[in-house]
Order: structure tokens, then C-alpha cells, then sequence
């Protein structure tokens, strides 16, 4: 009976509040929590450039054999050459097809435990499965409080001083753009700082880059990653075509690793194949196949380049709007117009965030984090209207 030294774990906080909003007969709810992006309609479209090549798959793809754990090697290459332009040496880059961001991140941290990293230091607050990623795979996470939600403002020096008590070998996880879930990122002076620190002390970079192209625009999005990953010998990076390619269920994405040169890249690629064997065995190649396919003619990246650049302008346009509201109560709004992609975090307490959930049928995360998307310009104002009836009624 050894299922009987299990404990019940608890609910995952982000899939009960998809549950509670599903379940939910009020016609005028709002979900802020699931992290999906949606047009004016609420739909999470699926892109036309998608579309035509999922046509293409299906009259031209030869079989559906394996590819290997290295995935779709096609994909992987353009999808290099696109994120890291000519940061780093092609010879130093290695990378293989993932389940997803997620499957990358994992992935990199059983790279970290066999290689002998035990501690990943992580700017606090981060993705909330940051943390228990890597410490079920033996990898340490130390927290670095590194923002103010007041003011919706990323502490470059409290981060920087944080590091200065990382030690050599020690990794560093760092967000490439469109911070989650705080959508406050460094400036390209704060960068070349981060990098800095990071190079001196003598850490190995973890860039997670999962929205590029929703922020200030795709290349424009890619510079903190590639700053970081030029001043180092040594670094991984983790990539999601989830929400740029729109392709949330087909959970496509890579893993790259930057070695000193060609001889010890072949080195960490044979490590990876074992572990990615070890843990998926063969890659999902679907979502692969389609972006690969995108990425290899001009005209369906031009079309997928127009529509990625029209999702990013809609999450600009709901996030000035929800900064209209100004000041409310001691919530000032007007600073989420400072952030980037399709979050922020409000300084709201649980008990306020409960509050706006039955009483306005307002859905978002325990800690006040809210997708920009979920909004359209309509449940923006009633945001609004909800904030301040809260206020009035002194809910804390």
C-alpha cells in the first residue's frame, strides 16, 4: 500500500479559478487569470499564417515517424537564427525541440543538477511554476524581492545587490521580456548591467523568453536576451512559440544552450538527448512542423510577423486603457501603462481580489495578477467601476 504514504496535495490556484469562472451563470464575468491571449470577442484566435500551414502539413508531410528527441531540427535552426541573430557564434549554440516553454525549463533544470548547479537565484515575484520547477528537479531556487507593485517599478540595484551574494557556479533565472507576472522589464541599461553582475560573479544564465514579439516588438524583445547571452561562456535558454504563434495546446517549444565552443556543445547536446529520452522520449512534432514551416517562407513569416504585431498593439491599447483609471483608492493604475506584454500585478490583497470575484465576477490570480488580454474595452471600464465601488465600501 504504498499510495498510502501519499498526502493529498492542494489545488493548483490558477485551475481552480479557470474551474470557478467556467461554472460561473453570470453573463458579465471577466477572466483575468488564464494566461491566453483573446481578441475584443474574448476568442483566442487561431492565426491565419497558422491556418495556411496546417494546410500544408496536411497535403505535403510524408509520415509521421518519429523524428528523434532532438525533434524537428528545421524548426530549431530558424527558430535560433530568429531569437538570437548574431549575439553568439553559431559553432557555440546548440539546441533541441521541447514540450513547450515548460518542457525547456524542466529540461534545463536536470542540465543544471547534472552539471552540478544547486542553486538558481530568481527575481521575486516570477511565474509560479518557476520556483517548483526547479527545485523538483534538485536545483535550489533563492528568491530576490526585486519589485514594487505600487508603483509598478523593476529594482535594478535590490536585484543587482541580490546577485552579489550568488556564488560562482550558482545559476541566475532571468525573464526575456514581458516579465510574468509583473510585465515590468529592465531597460537596455539595466541589461548591460544584469550581465555585468552576471559575468563577474561567474553565474549561469536561464533566459526564459516565451513573448517576444507582444512587448515592444519581436527583435526589439530579444535584445535583453541577447545582451545577456553575448557577455557570458555559458548559458540556456528556454523558448515558447505558445502565445507568439498562438499555439497553446500543441506545447511547442526549444531549448538552447550557449557553450565556450563546438567540442563542449556536443557535449551538453549528447546530455540533453539523454535527459529529454529519459523524460518525453520523442517530441510533439505538430506544432514544430508548423512553425518551422512559417519561419521558411517569406511571405507566411511576413503574414505571421503583421498578425503577431496586431496582438501586440491590442495588449498596448487595453494596457493605456486600464491606465486611464488613474489613481483609485491607493491602486494607481496610471503605472501599469510603464509594463510590457499581457500581464501585470495590481497591489491588491486576497481578500480584495475575492471581494471583486463575488461581488463584480472579476477572475484573476490570489497575488493580483491580471492578463491585459482578458480585458476588452468594455470590462476595462467595468474594472474601473468595480475598483472604485471597492474603495467606497472600504474593502481591504
Amino acid at each position: 500500500m504504498r499510495f498510502a504514504t501519499l498526502t493529498r496535495q492542494p489545488d493548483d490556484p490558477l485551475l481552480r479559478i479557470i474551474g470557478q469562472h467556467a461554472a460561473d451563470p453570470r453573463t458579465n464575468k471577466i477572466d483575468l487569470g488564464v494566461g491566453v491571449f483573446r481578441d475584443e470577442e474574448g476568442r483566442t484566435p487561431v492565426m491565419t499564417a497558422v491556418k495556411a500551414a496546417e494546410a500544408r502539413l496536411l497535403t505535403e508531410q510524408p509520415s509521421k515517424s518519429y523524428l528523434g528527441p532532438e525533434g524537428d531540427i528545421g524548426f530549431v535552426r530558424a527558430l535560433a537564427t530568429l531569437v538570437l541573430g548574431d549575439a553568439v557564434a553559431a559553432e557555440r549554440v546548440v539546441g533541441l525541440q521541447t514540450p513547450g516553454g515548460t518542457g525547456a525549463l524542466r529540461l534545463a533544470a536536470e542540465l543544471l543538477a547534472r552539471s552540478g548547479v544547486e542553486r538558481i537565484w530568481i527575481g521575486s515575484p516570477s511565474w509560479a511554476n518557476h520556483a517548483p520547477l526547479f527545485r523538483q528537479a534538485g536545483v535550489e531556487p533563492a528568491m530576490i524581492p526585486c519589485f514594487d507593485l505600487n508603483t509598478q517599478s523593476f529594482d535594478l540595484d535590490g536585484f543587482l545587490t541580490g546577485l552579489g551574494e550568488a556564488g560562482a557556479g550558482d545559476a541566475v533565472l532571468l525573464h526575456g521580456c514581458c516579465h510574468n507576472p509583473i510585465g515590468i522589464d529592465p531597460d537596455a541599461a539595466g541589461w548591460h548591467a544584469i550581465a555585468s553582475r552576471v559575468a563577474e560573479r561567474g553565474l549561469l544564465p536561464v533566459v526564459d523568453l516565451a513573448y517576444q514579439g507582444l512587448g515592444d516588438g519581436f527583435d526589439v524583445d530579444a535584445q535583453g536576451a541577447r545582451t545577456i547571452l553575448a557577455a557570458v561562456p555559458e548559458a540556456l535558454l528556454a523558448y515558447s512559440c505558445d502565445k507568439n504563434f498562438g499555439l497553446y495546446r500543441e506545447r511547442t517549444g526549444a531549448l538552447f544552450a550557449v557553450t565556450p565552443d563546438r567540442d563542449s556543445g556536443a557535449t551538453v547536446f549528447s546530455n540533453l538527448l539523454a535527459l529529454a529520452r529519459a523524460n518525453w522520449s520523442m517530441p510533439p512534432d505538430h506544432g514544430a512542423a508548423i512553425v518551422r514551416i512559417i519561419l521558411e517562407d517569406e511571405s507566411l513569416t511576413a503574414e505571421w510577423r503583421e498578425e503577431l504585431e496586431t496582438m501586440r498593439q491590442r495588449l498596448e491599447s487595453l494596457r493605456a486603457a486600464l491606465a486611464a483609471g488613474g489613481r483609485i483608492g491607493t491602486i494607481d493604475l496610471a503605472a501599469v501603462a510603464h509594463g510590457k506584454g499581457m500581464f501585470a500585478t495590481l497591489p491588491l490583497s486576497p481578500t480584495q481580489v475575492e471581494w471583486l470575484r463575488d461581488r463584480h465576477a472579476i477572475y484573476m490570480a490570489g497575488s493580483g495578477r491580471i492578463n491585459i488580454a482578458g480585458f476588452n474595452m468594455a470590462a476595462v471600464q467595468t474594472f474601473h467601476e468595480a475598483l472604485r465601488d471597492m474603495v467606497a465600501k472600504g474593502v481591504a
